[in-house]
């Protein structure tokens, strides 16, 4: 149910109909309207399309807020699948008010590759890998990076998130300026 009071709250907020948030993130009116429902299972790509149409960061749609001291165990936390890869992106941290920053914890497998769109203008991406081995980074640039290896790249245009090892995983900082 957070997902589908964050889309409210935010579509709300941006003052558009159902119709219209549809329109702009490039999903039917009835996928929207089972997400805000809580009966819909929305994909990875659904909900960064969402965020992107809304101008907000991709955790406010989770639910993601201010608390003092958060854990986050191993095997918990908000997931999100992809349908198009083997990678699922789970929310560690939201930015709170005021701040554009969002940390994320990726874990895929080799086989699929995940292709993003473009994100607000803006949108830097930070990767660390911290298992297995990644191509990361914009489509037309994307480097292969190794576990303990890091790269920073522009999240507003396409780029890619491909694990080549099994059991690859990394932490995703996603930062709108």
């Amino acid at each position: 149910m957070a997902i589908a009071s964050g889309i409210q709250r935010e579509r709300a907020a941006a003052g558009w109909s159902m119709a219209e948030l549809a329109r702009r993130a490039g999903i039917a009116k009835s996928t929207l309207s089972q997400l805000e429902a809580g009966t819909g299972n929305p994909s990875v790509e659904t909900l960064w399309a969402l965020a992107t149409a809304l101008g907000i960061p991709f955790a406010r749609l989770l639910g993601g807020g201010e608390v003092e001291v958060t854990v986050v165990r191993a095997g918990e936390g908000a997931t999100v699948p992809s349908d198009s890869a083997d990678y699922a992106a789970t929310l560690l941290t939201a930015a709170p008010p005021g701040v554009r920053r969002d940390v994320y914890r990726v874990d895929a497998e080799p086989g699929s590759r995940r292709e993003s769109t473009a994100h607000p203008p803006g949108t830097l991406e930070h990767v660390f890998v911290c298992a297995g081995r990644a191509l990361v980074g914009p489509v037309d640039r994307s480097v292969t990076l190794d576990a303990g290896d890091f790269i920073t790249y522009a999240g507003d245009a396409p780029h890619v998130f491909e694990a080549l090892e099994s059991g690859t995983r990394a932490v995703l900082i996603s930062e709108q300026r």
